[in-house]
């Protein structure tokens, strides 16, 4: 039998075998391998917990990345109204671990329970593969909102000057549409492939570039195979190159790098926006000047091959300057969206 033990700092009453901590009196929440987090350090105030004990008797064997407990800490921070650079409750000691500060009483609470009753309420499990398909829902989510800016953007180009019989609502409902497939099939195969890659990356930028490198140039070939169909669907033409392998390879890696920036964390949405564009950017430059094809260079290849079909002259008349430029646009906008929603998640959920 155990003892219903109570520990108390602060205003906070932290109740492990209620898996509760509340604050005079009002809950707080605290997920449940967080709770375990802070009942380690809590139960030995001014004493060193090291990065191998959280992982031991937190994570219990199961293989995750140093940020993981970072994120952890952090979101014990949050709870407790607790700030980093002047810490009241939870110290950090650069590179061993970290420490607890507050005074702690400990008391007993009313009853005792057995050890079976404490077990019988664990700490979610953590499950790697819900973290493959949240991060690949996200990078839907991110080449969706990708997919409908460009496609809202280049129908409106292709439009500026429609054939006879030939609406220019149709034309940017038809552009839309396939920006909007050509982005969500993109994003879902570079943030599941390089979600794949974090299962084993343990904080390595390697893995997540060479997980969204596989991802991105899979998706890339078999895009490359439907999209010719979806051309000659949706407009009635082929174009003679478009998107394929090789440049999903070169987005996919840019990819891998903005999960593992937004991993590194605490940034803000802003940041890693910003950081996921000037990726992107640099992705498309490549792209462009390895020779290989951005959405830009497809639909002008196609409007140049073809000029009955309904792309508009603008298209057409593309330079390799505005190719260039189109393609760093193209790069910016899909994986600044990516990592948005790479964030977003993280964030939103922490990590188990």
């Amino acid at each position: 039998m155990l003892s219903n033990e109570v520990l108390e700092f602060a205003g906070f009453r932290l109740e492990p075998a209620e898996r509760r901590l509340t604050r005079d009196g009002a809950l707080v929440e605290v997920s449940g391998r967080y709770l375990d987090a802070l009942l380690l350090l809590a139960r030995q105030p001014g004493e060193l917990v090291t990065k191998d004990r959280f992982m031991t008797e937190v994570w219990r064997g199961v293989p995750v990345t140093d940020e993981a407990l970072t994120q952890c800490i952090r979101a014990l921070r949050k709870a407790l109204g607790d700030q980093a650079g002047r810490p009241r409750f939870i110290e950090t000691v650069p590179r061993h671990g970290y420490r607890f500060l507050a005074d702690v009483r400990r008391s007993e609470a009313r009853g005792v329970v057995s050890a079976e009753a404490i077990e019988r309420k664990p700490a979610p499990r953590w499950l790697p593969w819900y973290d493959v398909l949240l991060l690949g829902g996200a990078g839907l989510a991110g080449g969706a909102a990708a997919g409908l800016l460009g496609g809202i953007g280049y129908g409106m180009l292709a439009a500026t000057e429609p054939p006879p019989g030939t609406g220019a609502i149709s034309i940017v409902l038809v552009m839309t549409c396939l920006c909007l497939l050509v982005g969500m099939i993109g994003g879902l195969g570079v943030a599941g492939g390089s979600a794949l890659g974090r299962m084993w990356a343990r904080g390595r930028l390697l893995p997540l570039m060479l997980g969204g490198a596989v991802g991105g140039m899979l998706v890339g070939s078999l895009g490359r195979l439907v999209g010719l169909d979806a051309f000659a669907l949706l407009i009635g033409s082929r174009p003679l190159a478009i998107t394929g392998g090789s440049e999903g390879l070169i987005i996919g890696a840019m990819t891998g790098v903005a999960l593992w920036l937004a991993e590194r964390g605490p940034p803000t949405l802003a940041t890693m926006t910003a950081k996921g564009a000037l990726l992107g950017a640099l992705a498309g430059l490549l792209v462009t000047l390895g020779g290989g094809k951005m959405m830009a260079g497809s639909l002008a290849g196609l409007a140049a091959a073809h000029p009955d079909a309904p792309l508009g002259p603008l298209l057409a008349s593309l330079t390799p300057t505005r190719l260039l430029l189109a393609g760093a646009v193209e790069g910016a906008i899909f994986i600044a969206a990516l990592a948005f929603a790479f964030t977003l998640t993280l964030r939103s959920r922490g990590a188990d």
